[in-house]
C-alpha cells in the first residue's frame, strides 16, 4: 500500500441513519466485535443526516460532522424518509460521490427499484436473527472498507 492510499485509509468513517436504537445498538456491537477500527457517525433521522451531510444547524463544525467514507442508511425514518435522503445525496455534487447502501428490513421491489433509481451503491435487507445480520455486516465491512476502492475526497 503505497502512502496515499495509508493515509487515506486513516481518513475512512461510516454514518449509520438509523431510527431504531435497539438496531443502532446491535449494529455497532457486531462491528466492534469485527474489529471495526473506523469512527461510526449516527443520525436517527433523514433530516438529521442532511443536517450532518451538509454541516448545518447543530453539525455546523465540520470536526463534529466530517464527510463520511460511505452511508449506511435505513429508508422508514421519521421526518424526511430513506428515499429522499438518498435523492437529495446523489443529486449533489459534493455528496454524489459517497457510496449510499440501504440497510431495510423492506423487501418490497418497489423500495428497492426506487432506491437504485434515485441512486443508491447497494440494498441490503436487515435479516431477523442475530446470525444472518452478524453475517451480512461482515461481508459489508469486509466488501466496502476492504475489497473496494473508494474515491478519495
Amino acid at each position: 500500500m503505497n502512502q496515499l492510499q495509508n493515509n487515506y485509509q486513516k481518513n475512512l468513517s461510516l454514518l449509520v441513519v438509523e431510527d431504531n436504537q435497539e438496531d443502532y445498538v446491535a449494529l455497532t456491537r457486531i462491528m466492534r466485535k469485527l474489529d471495526f477500527q473506523y469512527p461510526i457517525y449516527h443520525c436517527e433521522d433523514g433530516d438529521e443526516a442532511l443536517d450532518f451531510l451538509f454541516q448545518t444547524g447543530e453539525y455546523s463544525d465540520p470536526e463534529i460532522a466530517p464527510r463520511p467514507t460511505i452511508i449506511l442508511i435505513d429508508l422508514n425514518l421519521p421526518g424526511t424518509d430513506g428515499r429522499e435522503v438518498i435523492k437529495v445525496i446523489k443529486n449533489n455534487q459534493q455528496l454524489k460521490k459517497i457510496p449510499v447502501v440501504v440497510f431495510s428490513t423492506s423487501s418490497n421491489p418497489q423500495d428497492i427499484h426506487i432506491c437504485y433509481q434515485q441512486g443508491a451503491n447497494s440494498y441490503m435487507q436487515k435479516p431477523v436473527n442475530i446470525k444472518d445480520l452478524s453475517k451480512n455486516i461482515e461481508i459489508f465491512l469486509f466488501y466496502w472498507f476492504q475489497a473496494v476502492i473508494l474515491p478519495y475526497s
